[in-house]
């Protein structure tokens, strides 16, 4: 990574375009850009986001950007398979355990949040209270035991 950096800084420099220049034209914090230079890859969240910048900067600068992201993709290879596979599972329970507290697998389910007592519950509440509302709209149209309708309401005396 840091042949990748400097390949960048070189060429920036060469062409005579400040870090800051360079910043404002890719609409990027020159933190990254300075971080890309040097090499430091380990601030950036995700490596899809680093690849990201490295394309649009290796344009910017009129560099060949399929080139540099193939040594890029070369390093990253190289780079994570030196980590053992058993630091990776261990890192990797790990991260689980501190999600659920507990090792999960990816073919259970996920536990309810609340019970089925507690959903039979909600679910009572709302039909007593559309039964309820049905018999107090019927009690509404009903006056004193005489049904109305839209005929008793016209008024025939005019």
């Amino acid at each position: 990574m840091d042949s990748i950096g400097s390949l960048l800084k070189e060429t920036r420099e060469s062409s005579g375009v400040t870090i800051e220049e360079a910043s404002k034209d890719l609409n990027v914090k020159e933190e990254f850009l300075l971080n890309i230079e040097s090499g430091n890859i380990g601030c950036f969240k995700d490596i899809y986001e680093l690849k990201g910048y490295l394309i649009n900067y290796a344009k910017y600068l009129g560099l060949d950007a399929d080139k540099l992201i193939d040594e890029f993709n070369e390093y990253m290879f190289e780079y994570t398979s030196r980590i053992p596979i058993k630091t990776i599972e261990k890192q990797a329970k790990i991260d689980a355990k501190e999600e659920t507290g507990k090792i999960i697998s990816p073919y259970t389910r996920k536990p309810r949040k609340y019970s089925r007592k507690y959903y039979i519950g909600i679910y009572l509440v709302i039909i007593i209270l559309v039964v309820l509302a049905i018999v107090w709209s019927i009690r509404q149209i009903t006056v004193g035991n005489t049904k109305t309708n839209a005929i008793s309401y016209v008024n025939f005396d005019r």
